[in-house]
């Protein structure tokens, strides 16, 4: 099971919706190390865990929901972030 993620970057232009992004933060909700142009991320490969939809999962959620579940709910998050805008 892989998460598939549409890179519409939407999820990282609203950092201010929760704090635990904050110190990802431009100054304008905005992730820095997103490429606003490609919908990107800069740092991908060394970004930070809870950026990570499958490492987070491991380290926080494993045991306690279904990998299932927890993509459910990450899919739903990205689609009310759709339905903003």
């Amino acid at each position: 099971m892989k998460y598939y993620c549409k890179k519409c970057g939407k999820c990282c232009r609203n950092l201010k919706k929760n704090e635990m992004y904050r110190f990802l933060d431009n100054g304008e909700g905005v992730c820095r190390y997103l490429d606003q142009e490609t919908n990107l991320c800069t740092i991908y490969e060394s970004r930070p865990i809870i950026c990570n939809i499958d490492e987070y999962y491991k380290k926080f959620f494993k045991g306690k929901i279904s990998k299932y579940k927890y993509y459910e709910l990450n899919y739903k998050a990205c689609e009310m972030l759709e339905r903003e805008e």
